[in-house]
């Protein structure tokens, strides 16, 4: 009788805990549906959308390469030439839309719709009328030197689809994957942060801004956050708790996929530690320095700035920084540019911000620019300056590339994208690249080129 009685309570026990085992594997499935569908989706759709329409690559090859692979290739996607806009959607579920504009970029829709968007107002710069094939170098696209044979055997990595080599300001190296010219754009994603920096420092050169003082957020003004510098949003140590995981559901992607103003979800972060003590990479500070501009400046001046301020100063004509749903530019990750334009934004910096005489960036901004972190409990320990990442002694008492020079600094970004400046070598290398897996030995590859150059 109690053998009986065991098994059958056995049983139930069993049937209850098979229930819990469904409930929980629904449960995750439905989090599944509502978080991470979204968010492929609108990746999906944001990347067809720049892809096709501001880098003027085929629909196949972008999704063959940037949406080939799991998760992504869950999605089907379609690009409407009529609307310019790219749509993408897993099983008739959780549809999302990116919509180009000229001069804009692609925006993924979030709360606006197509039709407000279309709506939306702004100051934009018109190009000057210049012909860049019969102008030599930097200014043009024109080059006279040889390139050094030395450097062809390097090994750039297979997802590499540009490499631009500098050298005294001349272009030394230069190659490109099948199917990218010198004339594709290609996004730069966190490589906006150092576009974001030369923004700062002409506002800075134009006495608009103190980075030492309170950043002029208003979300701000009547609350702790306030004691927060431009200078700690700079090098990432607001003192803010973000999640950052740029391959599963966090604030990142949230901001980045999910939001129609990046900036103001940005802002509502809860302080976590006091401003200048901890380090912690974030997006979400960039976007916050972007709106911030747009606030000193008005609205024409803001949507002038980085075009006559900087790129067609510097010769960067493709250079183009997407905005988000309320007109903000992303200042943390979208801005496409050709592997010369990235160049010369590198050249600026190697030449201490002057650009043909004039100066761009303030007088011992680069030198800023270098200065690491003075964050205590710093995980990236001398890793990184002001929106730039550098080379310098670390935690551990090490160069994180051992065989490149100390001063060299860079701009990086996500999936194997890099703008190096090496001061004492007179050197920028610039590389671009959909690196996804195995990751490309940079310490091997800069030290290579440098071996390369003339002594």
């Amino acid at each position: 009788m109690q053998k009986k009685f065991f098994n059958r309570s056995l049983k139930r026990t069993a049937g209850r805990m098979f229930q819990l085992l469904l409930l929980l594997l629904l449960a995750v499935f439905l989090f599944f549906l509502r978080k991470v569908f979204p968010l492929i989706n609108g990746y999906a759709a944001k990347t067809m959308c720049s892809g096709f329409f501001v880098s003027q690559r085929t629909q196949e090859d972008i999704r063959r390469h940037e949406l080939g692979s799991f998760p992504f290739n869950l999605a089907s996607v379609a690009v409407n030439l009529q609307d310019s806009s790219a749509t993408a959607v897993i099983a008739g579920l959780f549809e999302r839309t990116a919509l180009y504009r000229n001069g804009l970029g692609a925006t993924l829709i979030s709360a606006n719709t197509a039709a407000e968007l279309r709506k939306q107002h702004f100051y934009l710069s018109v190009p000057p009328a210049i012909n860049q094939d019969s102008i030599d170098w930097p200014q043009g696209n024109r080059t006279h030197n040889p390139l050094l044979p030395a450097l062809d055997t390097l090994q750039t990595g297979n997802a590499t689809r540009a490499l631009l080599v500098l050298y005294k300001g001349k272009i030394v190296a230069e190659k490109y994957a099948a199917g990218f010219t010198l004339r594709t754009r290609q996004p730069g994603w966190s490589m906006a942060k150092g576009i974001e920096n030369a923004l700062l420092g002409i506002l800075v050169n134009a006495h608009r801004l103190n980075i030492d003082a309170p950043a002029p957020v208003a979300a701000w003004k009547n609350d702790p956050r306030n004691s927060i510098t431009t200078s700690d949003l700079m090098h990432m140590s607001s003192g803010l708790h973000y999640a950052s995981s740029p391959n599963s559901p966090s604030d990142l992607t949230e901001m980045l996929f999910m939001q129609n103003n990046m900036a103001a979800f940005a802002q509502q972060a809860l302080p976590e530690h006091p401003p200048g003590r901890v380090f912690h990479y974030a997006d979400a500070s960039a976007n916050i320095l972007s709106a911030m501009e747009r606030s000193i400046l008005g609205d024409s001046a803001y949507y002038r700035l980085p075009y006559e301020k900087l790129f067609y100063k510097t010769g960067m004509y493709s250079a183009l920084l997407e905005v988000d749903g309320s007109g903000n530019f992303v200042g943390s990750s979208y801005c496409y540019a050709t592997a010369r334009d990235w160049a010369r934004f590198g050249l600026l910096y190697l030449n201490d911000g002057v650009w043909n005489g004039e100066r761009i960036l303030p007088p011992g901004w680069v030198q800023f620019t270098r200065k690491p972190s003075g964050a205590i409990n710093n995980e990236k320990k001398g890793e990184y300056g002001a929106l730039w990442w550098l080379n310098a002694v670390g935690k551990n008492g090490l160069r994180k590339f051992p065989h490149v020079p100390a001063d060299a600094f860079a701009c990086q970004g996500y999936e194997g994208q890099f703008v190096w400046v090496v001061p004492s070598r007179q050197l920028v290398v610039v590389r671009l690249a959909l690196e996804r897996g195995k990751k490309l030995d940079v310490d091997a590859l800069l030290s290579g080129i440098i071996s390369a150059l003339p002594q």
